[in-house]
């Protein structure tokens, strides 16, 4: 038996729970290594008309301050080179950095960032999306994704329904903050250790921005202390700025951001605030629908484009939608530019058709799982997305059909309705939704990995990748892949430090498919290396002393050649067999290659963001998840009773670490839409900047019953079947904010309710006390 689909620890399960696993700031200081910080002012948008490092450069224990004057180029970004590293002449958001400060301790930095004279002509800064849209403040292009003719079917329908559904931002609250330490060698060469998703990028970016080439900057990752997309592209400022102060000095430099500081001058998940329009027949079948999505993408671009084109491509969900426009448009707004988080643009697109979903429940009064069921996907027709790709192997049909019975869901929604009629002070709400998420980056060229495997003399073998780990289990599915490709043990199979230097060219750990790409190269190298190891173990076999079972007499057969549990025979004569270590040997006397580089680019995939049609995803993965909700009349307090969460995972790599990805991505979700609140001064600054006064969720807001599983159907396209768990389950959370909405509707008089994502304590008493108030005033009338 293999180790693919087996249960085994996280690689780093031990060292994690013993300290023994290695951090960025858990790297000794060398003797000479300097700390790095940054001087940012406390403004969102002013001209700076002066700047004196004098008083700041002469505080003891200060060696070095730089400004944008001391590099090559101050000007970078993933999509579009528009974000400066350091302030230059305007300061575009609170948190921007101005000026690096490098100190011999932390604490001399500390006073001189006290220090720095800086006068400024304040500007008006632009905080909301209604104001950007006001002041035509946009990045990037209009995108639209369009099918049919939606005008001529909303004049034709039997409802139509108008609305405006807001989203909030999330702080992506990883316990390791921003880190990076940068060693400068010789010949202007930069060896960096980076808290980072993207080794190459944080590569590129340093390199460009001090005027070197990419041979010249090596960067390196062991792990992370989480990651959720806040370390994709945001990870290159800090290790830029140590960069600079290591290639100026030449000496170690460490910098790591503090708790409040990260919170405050990192971006987050993108607010977005849609427009919708939506024609439907009197049973609630969707036949015309128009969305405009605006998505605050802060001061510059970073990835924001990117996420709002996977926000348009996952409007639809689970959902055929015959007559469509989808329109994108990304605000330019006075705060740290959002960027990639868990889900990338698909939460925001998805909470927007469940929205809808439950609003035309709510009009026809209806369930509004009938009202998905009658509008889901289907297997053979009724199966083509508004961006012209097909969905295949479609299982949203089953996933439906076996959640609504293992969740009991229908007498469960008449105990709520029964419940809601005779409580005074408490509501209930019950609400099924489902999820389509397309795995593959948006962007064709990035859905490339390499790798590179090697194997020692005694049967060991070491595998580099360009996957990061940040705690979801990467590294570990990995050696389970090596291993069951080798047949040997995952004890055999060591995965190294993710480095630029053994891995080129390479693309984030994110889009949930770091596994696919990643995974499929190593085997695409092992499978290289396994056909000459065939080739030995043929030729060995062949020569064998006569008598023996030996094969000498027959031709040599590679192909029948087995690699299993530690041995290696030919499975005609599967006594005749020696270890996979005494292969190696003599294949190594033979002088043949025990190295090899893999290779994998996905296939089938095409994208024309232009005119917004094509197959950007290889696949899709889906779910269904049913969240029952208890609210408190006079609190606003929200506990959620139970939460089940079905999903079609494939066959599983690793089915634990899958199902904790299940479970943490949920939990996370249910934080956006209900707890994580980012409040904001009138100046922009973040006044939720830490555990005190932003609430992710604790044990205690964890559904009361959580049931999670999943379907084991093949993904006969992706490696052994498999199907990515990163982001998927994090969109299931949703079913708690519609439960929310759902049992809202029982005190709103009529009204369709309005809560915001998140569905925080505080908004939903502010919304009970409004309807409470009409009600009294309804009562009051004559």
């Amino acid at each position: 038996m293999g180790v693919v689909g087996r249960d085994l620890p996280h690689d780093s399960a031990v060292g994690h729970v013993t300290g023994e696993s290695i951090y960025i700031d858990d790297i000794p200081p060398l003797r000479n290594e300097l700390f790095v910080d940054f001087f940012w002012a406390r403004t969102s948008h002013a001209r700076i008309v002066s700047l004196d490092l004098t008083a700041a450069s002469r505080v003891p224990g200060i060696v070095a301050l730089f400004t944008s004057s001391d590099l090559a180029t101050n000007c970078f970004g993933p999509i579009i080179h528009d974000e400066p590293l350091l302030a230059k002449d305007l300061i575009t958001f609170m948190g921007q950095p101005v000026v690096v400060i490098a100190g011999e301790t932390r604490e001399s930095v500390r006073k001189a960032k006290l220090e720095v004279k800086i006068d400024l002509e304040p500007m008006t800064p632009i905080f909301t999306i209604d104001d950007a849209i006001a002041r035509n403040q946009f990045i990037g292009p209009t995108r639209v994704i369009a099918r049919g003719d939606p005008a001529r079917h909303f004049n034709e329908a039997d409802r139509v329904l108008e609305g405006v559904f807001v989203n909030g931002g999330q702080d992506h609250f990883y316990l390791e903050s921003q880190a990076a330490i940068v060693y400068p060698g010789e010949n202007d060469t930069l060896i960096v250790h980076s808290s980072t998703q993207n080794p190459s990028e944080v590569q590129h970016v340093i390199a460009e921005l001090l005027g070197l080439r990419l041979n010249q900057v090596v960067c390196m990752t062991r792990r992370m202390g989480g990651g959720f997309g806040g370390k994709e592209c945001q990870a290159t400022h800090p290790a830029a700025m140590a960069a600079l102060v290591a290639h100026k000095t030449k000496r170690p430099t460490r910098i790591v951001y503090n708790k409040d500081d990260d919170m405050q001058v990192t971006g987050k998940r993108h607010p977005f605030q849609n427009h919708y329009k939506v024609g439907f027949t009197s049973e609630g079948l969707i036949s015309a629908l128009e969305v405009e999505l605006f998505s605050d993408g802060g001061a510059y671009a970073d990835l924001s484009p990117a996420v709002m084109g996977r926000a348009m491509t996952h409007v639809d969900n689970a959902y055929y939608l015959p007559n469509v426009q989808i329109t994108g448009k990304v605000c330019r707004t006075n705060t740290p530019p959002n960027t990639a988080f868990r889900g990338f643009g698909g939460p925001q697109g998805v909470a927007t058709i469940e929205n809808i979903l439950e609003e035309i429940a709510m009009v026809l009064g209806r369930d509004a799982v009938d009202i998905r069921l009658l509008n889901c996907y289907g297997t053979s027709e009724r199966n083509i997305t508004p961006y012209g790709q097909v969905v295949k192997n479609n299982n949203l049909p089953l996933l439906f059909e076996e959640l609504l019975s293992r969740s009991d869901y229908r007498a469960r929604r008449e105990d709520v309705i029964s419940f809601n009629k005779q409580s005074q002070t408490q509501l209930r709400g019950i609400s099924l939704t489902a999820v389509k998420f397309g795995i593959s980056f948006n962007t064709k060229f990035l859905n490339q990995a390499n790798a590179l495997v090697n194997i020692y003399l005694d049967g060991s073998v070491q595998v580099s990748t360009g996957a990061t780990e940040m705690g979801q289990g990467v590294n570990t599915k990995i050696r389970q892949l090596v291993a069951d490709e080798l047949g040997i043990s995952t004890d055999d199979v060591t995965v190294m430090i993710t480095s630029t230097e053994k891995n080129n060219n390479t693309s984030a750990t994110a889009a949930s498919s770091a596994a696919d790409l990643n995974g499929s190269a190593a085997v695409d190298a092992c499978r290289k290396l396994r056909d000459r190891l065939a080739d030995c173990a043929s030729d060995y076999f062949a020569a064998s002393p006569p008598g023996s079972g030996n094969l000498a007499e027959s031709s040599k057969r590679p192909s029948m050649i087995r690699f299993e549990e530690g041995f290696v025979f030919d499975e005609k004569q599967p006594d005749q067999r020696i270890t996979f270590a005494k292969l190696v040997h003599y294949t190594y006397v033979q002088q043949v290659s025990l190295g090899e580089r893999g290779f994998y680019a996905t296939p089938g995939l095409s994208w024309d963001a232009e005119r917004g049609v094509g197959t950007p995803f290889l696949y899709f993965t889906q779910g269904c998840a049913a969240s029952e909700v208890l609210i408190d009349r006079f609190t606003g307090e929200v506990r959620v009773l139970r939460s089940d969460v079905l999903m079609d995972i494939g066959k599983p790599i690793n089915p634990g670490i899958d199902r904790g990805q299940m479970t943490g991505a949920f939990v996370q979700g249910l934080g956006w839409v209900t707890t994580e609140d980012l409040r904001y001064a009138d100046s922009g600054e973040l006044l939720s900047h830490s555990p005190t006064t932003y609430k992710i969720p604790n044990i205690q807001d964890l559904p009361m019953v959580f049931n999670v599983d999943y379907l084991e159907i093949e993904n006969s396209v992706n490696i052994r079947g498999s199907k990515a768990t990163g982001e998927p389950p994090l969109l299931m959370a949703i079913s708690v904010w519609t439960a929310i909405k759902h049992a809202l509707s029982f005190a709103s008089n009529g009204e369709i309710p309005k809560p915001v994502i998140p569905a925080t304590h505080e908004e939903i008493v502010m919304l009970l006390a409004g309807y409470e108030k009409v009600r009294m005033q309804d009562n009051a009338a004559p």
